[in-house]
């Protein structure tokens, strides 16, 4: 539904009439699984190689139209990110990774896999999980980037929020700190869920919740450019300055580690699924995209 929709249901419920929606709804389900794949990339570190930060968004979208804004654009920003930082000739002390999720409409299986192969969670840590430094994710359309959420205590937040400062007077408006630990619509909760520094970007809304997510209208055309290019600094910029860090940013005291929320209960029996795995790793050379 567009939001011309939305409107006319809105003044209909407003008169006291009650609305009745009909749906011709066509599903089509794999029982015996699927494989699919994450895309990563990395610029290599320097005296802190061994610790990474990463960024990313999620390949996949819903098949209605091409998924411009859910979530190619999200992939563009960060590949660009990555570009700018090796066109400078930056040298970053932690390794900075890219990574391309697959399945996130399905789950957040991609990153699901990923994190849960390469660092495990705070109840199960594997070794990698100590080293990581933080998760940065666009998945919210094509508008400008005016802040982030930070899975972790305050200063973690406050970290951030010194970080974007730079921006300020180009409407950014800093960072907040989150406890939630619930699995939620975008894979930087992936890592928030393991207990690591997920960083969610808040966007401009533009179109997205009222045309473009999920819709037959999520096109190129819908896409901003000069916001998009504005975006890819930022980014640049965070994830740089995370990477040349003393220390990795902040994270909850054990005794302060708020709880994993408990895995919902199967009302139906589910499909089997394959996993999906995280390959096609490569380190960045000359170029990134």
């Amino acid at each position: 539904m567009s939001n011309e929709d939305y409107g006319r249901i809105t003044r209909i419920l407003a008169d006291g009439t009650d609305v009745v929606l009909e749906f011709d709804i066509v599903n089509r389900v794999y029982p015996e699984g699927k494989t699919s794949y994450n895309t990563v990339a990395e610029i290599p570190g320097t005296d802190k190689a061994d610790e990474v930060i990463m960024l990313g968004g999620h390949l996949d979208s819903w098949h209605a139209a091409t998924g411009a804004t859910d979530n190619a654009i999200g992939c563009a920003i960060m590949m660009e990110a990555a570009r700018i930082l090796k066109t400078l000739g930056l040298k970053p002390r932690r390794t900075i990774r890219v990574a391309l999720w697959s399945g996130e409409e399905e789950g957040l299986l991609g990153s699901q896999a990923y994190v849960k192969e390469h660092f495990g969670s705070f109840e199960n840590p594997k070794p990698g999980y100590e080293r990581f430094g933080g998760y940065f994710n666009i998945d919210s359309g094509t508008g400008r980037v005016r802040g982030a959420g930070v899975f972790g205590p305050p200063e973690g937040a406050n970290i951030m929020r010194k970080i974007l400062e730079p921006f300020k007077d180009d409407g950014v408006v800093g960072a907040t700190a989150s406890r939630s630990r619930n699995l939620g619509g975008s894979d930087n909760t992936s890592f928030s869920q393991a207990g690591l520094p997920g960083i969610g970007m808040g966007q401009d809304p533009i179109e997205y919740q009222t045309n473009t997510w999920h819709t037959n209208l999520d096109t190129y055309e819908r896409i901003l450019e000069d916001d998009v290019k504005k975006d890819a600094v930022e980014l640049a910029w965070c994830v740089y300055q995370l990477a040349m860090r003393d220390d990795l940013l902040p994270r909850f005291a054990r005794d302060q580690m708020p709880p994993r929320p408990p895995e919902p209960a199967a009302t139906t029996p589910a499909p089997a699924v394959t996993k999906p795995t995280a390959k096609a790793k490569k380190h960045f050379q000359n170029s990134v995209c």
